[in-house]
């Protein structure tokens, strides 16, 4: 009891230490393993571990194969979650790219690592192509916790993630088929069989994963399962899926629960959000349970087998040369610039998949006697362990050094996706600046996408949007929701993460009705408030775009607009094409000739003539000046 309760206990201390010092959580999950397993033999009176997993085989917190099992089951609701979190959208240019880092870039890992693993540690050609094809994996939860705290362009961070989780299932396939061919070493025996068995885990993979999705979702929109069985009905169905698809094809399950959540994650459902959330806390306990569990398995013997400089070296060429090799295959055609190329290069720690196979093979095959094998598992969690510790300390350094780092964030997260919001934002996208609307409605969030722009479903009450990694560039907020306590929940939550450039809000009835309530943060006007703002936009549904060609000729038009409700100033567009957000104490924004006024409602009717004055000016000023060389050249004929 007290082993088990410590598995949990110790498990969430070291996840809220990761969050705290901001580095995947993985990371003290390993460390607080191994210490509480192999280094506490050294600890200990009797030099026995203080967790055992499995002791003398049939004993222990998961004697036998239970462990196994359970290492099994969890990574599929870990893997289950991460399909949830894939949608078609972020795809866009880079779709070639991904599949090329899953399939050429697994390729030249698979080779690379174990012909690196054979000549350094002599290990058998068998042994060193398993180590390789458990590597060939990344995986979303060491990825994610590292770039959610680096602004980096949208693609480079979707890039990452989609081969994190895509590449999981692919790389557990190729262990298994090198893991069966030690076993019947190899031979005409596994040549005939190879091909079935790799078209067997496909068929069953994505048959049982697309129909299931879909089943499911049948289920769901028809209401027919109930709202408080919801969550533990579809972690029912993903472990069935997972064990069914195994009974059909071993090591299918994987891919099938990952078809799922694709299929499921990009459709209309209702209570996706939960369902997420759910996962993802359920996800995160079974990560913490499992790496300290996986590394409290390793014995002292065997992390003394890889304690030499032969793991360093097998860990820089994996790092150094086949990664790099990999991604740069990967890239050839698709329009990556270099420093991009080198990032994703760079970027590559090893997850769960790699070390819940690996404790797994290395065990069985060690039990049957095959040489070599004790390597496999101390091997995995060296590359895990280092690729992690490397990438942890060094990505957010190695993005400046590169070039990637986004120094100045641009992007714009508007909550709220009213009509109002989209119109703006529509005219944002258009201007090339990414905007990103936020809004618990579902029609909303789907018109916003139907109209280009990105839209995420959620509340700003949720920490959810914290961890969202292709909000990295966000640098401007833009609170525009018809509930003030949402717009100030937003800027007090939000402004540190998204609001570094600028954290703006609608004022409300109370503050536009008593200017001096005029908030810092106030947001276009401090005559108009949501209501105001929505009401024009419904009336004179267009952006319009006026010269300046002064500060006053700018402060002239701000004067008209608060004596006319339908005519709201909202940005200030430089000659550059750059944006500023008018604020609602709006005299504090910088104004050169040739800026121009953006503003929402109907035409100024005083724009032809501003226009007609303007160019008068001009004119007379070409007059002067015409009428100053004629007298000077003739002075210059009189001398």
């Amino acid at each position: 009891m007290l082993e088990l309760a410590s598995l949990v206990i110790l498990g969430i201390l070291a996840q809220w230490l990761a969050w705290k010092i901001k580095t995947p959580a993985i990371l003290p999950l390993i460390l607080i393993g191994l210490l509480v397993g192999p280094i506490s033999t050294l600890i200990s009176e009797d030099g026995t571990k203080w967790v055992e997993p499995i002791w003398n085989g049939s004993e222990g917190l998961f004697p036998g194969e239970s462990l196994f099992y359970f290492v099994s089951l969890a990574i599929s609701v870990i893997l289950f979650e991460g399909g949830l979190t894939l949608k078609r959208s972020e795809v866009g240019n880079i779709g070639p790219v991904i599949l090329k880092l899953i399939s050429v870039g697994a390729v030249v890992t698979f080779l690379g690592a174990g012909l690196a693993a054979h000549f350094i540690f002599n290990l058998s050609w068998q042994i060193s192509f398993l180590f390789s094809a458990l590597i060939i994996v990344t995986g979303p939860t060491v990825i994610s916790p590292i770039l959610r705290n680096i602004p980096l362009k949208t693609h480079v961070s979707s890039i990452l993630k989609w081969e994190g989780i895509l590449i999981d299932p692919i790389g557990a396939l190729i262990s298994v088929l090198m893991f069966e061919f030690i076993r019947v070493e190899g031979g005409q025996d596994f040549t005939q069989t190879a091909l079935i068995e790799f078209g067997k885990i496909l068929l069953f993979g994505f048959t049982f994963g697309f129909t299931f999705a879909h089943l499911l979702a049948f289920l769901i929109k028809r209401q027919i399962i109930p709202h408080y069985l919801l969550n533990v009905f579809i972690l029912a169905t993903v472990l069935g899926v997972f064990v069914l698809a195994d009974m059909f094809a071993h090591e299918s399950g994987l891919l099938a629960v990952v078809i799922m959540g694709m299929v499921m994650g990009n459709q209309k459902l209702p209570n996706i959000k939960e369902l997420l959330y759910f996962k993802e806390s359920l996800s995160v306990l079974l990560i913490s349970i499992l790496f300290i569990l996986l590394a409290a398995n390793i014995e002292i013997e065997e992390l003394l087998l890889v304690f030499n400089w032969n793991s360093l070296i097998l860990f820089g060429v994996v790092v150094l040369l086949i990664r790099p090799l990999g991604v740069i295959l990967s890239s050839l055609g698709s329009g990556l610039k270099i420093n991009e190329i080198a990032f994703v290069s760079w970027v590559g720690p090893r997850g769960i998949v790699a070390a819940g196979i690996a404790s797994l093979f290395g065990l069985r095959l060690a039990r049957e006697g095959i040489a070599g094998a004790e390597y496999i598992t101390p091997l995995v969690f060296m590359i895990v362990l280092c690729s992690v510790l490397l990438n942890a300390a060094t990505a957010r350094l190695f993005a400046r050094l590169v070039g990637v780092f986004i120094k100045d964030s641009q992007g714009i997260l508007i909550i709220g996706a009213s009509s109002i919001a989209r119109l703006i934002g529509k005219y944002l996208h258009d201007n090339e600046r990414h905007v990103v609307l936020l809004d618990n409605n579902s029609d909303n969030v789907n018109k916003a996408r139907n109209l280009g722009i990105d839209a995420i479903e959620g509340s700003v009450y949720s920490d959810d949007l914290m961890n969202n990694v292709e909000l990295n560039d966000i640098g401007y907020l833009m609170a525009m929701t018809g509930n003030s306590d949402i717009n100030k929940t937003a800027i007090t939550k939000f402004k540190k993460q998204f609001g570094e450039n600028g954290s703006f809000r609608v004022i409300t009835a109370d503050e536009m009705n008593n200017p001096e309530k005029n908030p810092a943060e106030g947001l276009f006007s401090h005559t108009d408030d949501y209501i105001k703002l929505t009401e024009v936009s419904r009336s004179y549904p267009k952006i319009h775009e006026l010269i300046l060609n002064s500060k006053e000729h700018y402060e002239g038009l701000i004067e008209i607009s608060k004596t006319d409700p339908d005519i709201i100033p909202l940005f200030v567009k430089n000659n550059k094409g750059g944006l500023t957000i008018i604020p609602s104490h709006s005299s504090d924004v910088e104004i050169e000739e040739g800026f121009q006024l953006v503003y929402l409602g109907k035409k100024i009717q005083r724009e032809e003539k501003v226009e007609e004055d303007y160019n008068e000016t001009i004119d007379e000023e070409e007059a002067v000046d015409a009428l100053e060389g004629e007298n000077e050249q003739q002075d210059q004929e009189k001398n």
